[in-house]
């Protein structure tokens, strides 16, 4: 699927009975990451068994550098997540904001910009 393929009405498009001005109803706003959803929690989970792992290996007064290549492991699949989600942030709500330009476009180019500044620190 595609990012011009989803829906993009955001809350605050919609009226109360969920109708435009113009009477026709919208779907309800979904972010980029819906379609990969289940994947992305399906590895948040996975990292999350990381960590308790990692707490298990301290409290078992395991190796430092056995510890330190597991929280390596861990912060790269944190990294890899933080990709992905990026990237379905880009294709979905960039796009489509830039699309439509104005001063939404503007907010979440720096939205997006500012993200990938906290990525890199």
């Amino acid at each position: 699927m595609t990012a011009g393929d989803l829906d993009t009405t955001t809350d605050s498009q919609a009226t109360d009975s969920g109708a435009t001005d113009s009477g026709a109803t919208e779907t309800p706003h979904h972010h980029g990451y819906i379609s990969s959803k289940d994947a992305y929690l399906k590895r948040l989970r996975r990292i999350e068994g990381q960590a308790r792992g990692l707490q298990r290996m301290v409290e078992e007064d395991k190796y430092c550098i056995d510890i330190l290549t597991q929280v390596s492991a861990m912060t790269k699949a944190l990294h890899a997540v933080s990709i992905g989600l990026l990237e379905d942030h880009i294709a979905h709500c960039v796009v489509d904001a830039a699309a439509k330009g104005g001063p939404d476009a503007d907010e979440k180019i720096k939205e997006v910009s500012d993200a990938i500044a906290r990525l890199l620190k």
